[in-house]
């Protein structure tokens, strides 16, 4: 990772380090980072571009415990969070924290959405598309993508409001709670920072229109 984690006074640049964060968040939850990905985590610059930048500190936490741990350490606590048979210590799917059951209503709005997105999941992932990280890489699609009529701040705006903004706070509190969390403790202090700064920033979209 580099400086274009944190907000820069180009709108392009920000626009890139927008879709790397949604990135990165999508790999950090849907599987155990892979070595590569942590050796990437582990170097990355902590210092933002300008004093006070909001996502710094949490950035710092997360980058410091990486490198505390090792990539067993961290695949172990990804397996003793999400992982295992039956039900898992923590949920990383929206209709669990929307409305308390999985597969329910909001997981079949998602799937409207989806669908007048021209999106569907691919077959290969065995996890519904409420999955925080299926979530992720849409909104990461919605800011990089080339077809403008769907990758626009519109489709974006309204694509957190419904499927991220209503419950991400619930999972990275679920996880900053959670005795055995210690990388996804501060990946969810990041991540809660960062949901925030998106928040602020749709809502600042909102008052210029």
């Amino acid at each position: 990772m580099s400086t274009s984690m944190f907000p820069t006074s180009s709108a392009l640049d920000e626009e890139t380090a927008r879709a790397e964060v949604y990135g990165l968040l999508a790999q950090l939850y849907y599987a155990a980072p892979s070595p590569q990905v942590l050796g990437a985590l582990r170097v990355a610059v902590t210092e933002a571009p300008a004093a006070g930048a909001f996502l710094e500190e949490p950035w710092r936490e997360l980058v410091g415990v990486a490198r505390a741990m090792s990539d067993e350490a961290v695949a172990s606590e990804y397996n003793a969070l999400f992982g295992g048979v039956g039900k898992p210590e923590v949920y990383l799917f929206g209709s669990h924290y929307i409305s308390g059951f999985l597969n329910d209503k909001p997981l079949a709005r998602l799937r409207t959405d989806l669908a007048e997105l021209g999106l569907a999941r691919d077959e290969a992932m065995s996890d519904s598309e409420d999955h925080i990280a299926y979530l992720c890489e849409v909104m990461r699609y919605l800011i990089a993508g080339d077809d403008v009529a769907v990758s626009n701040l519109t489709r974006q705006h309204d694509f957190f409001a419904k499927h991220l903004q209503t419950w991400t706070t619930g999972l990275c509190d679920a996880l900053a709670a959670h005795p055995k969390a210690k990388f996804y403790a501060a990946l969810a202090g990041f991540t809660r920072a960062f949901m925030n700064v998106e928040a602020q920033g749709f809502d600042m979209l909102d008052g210029a229109q």
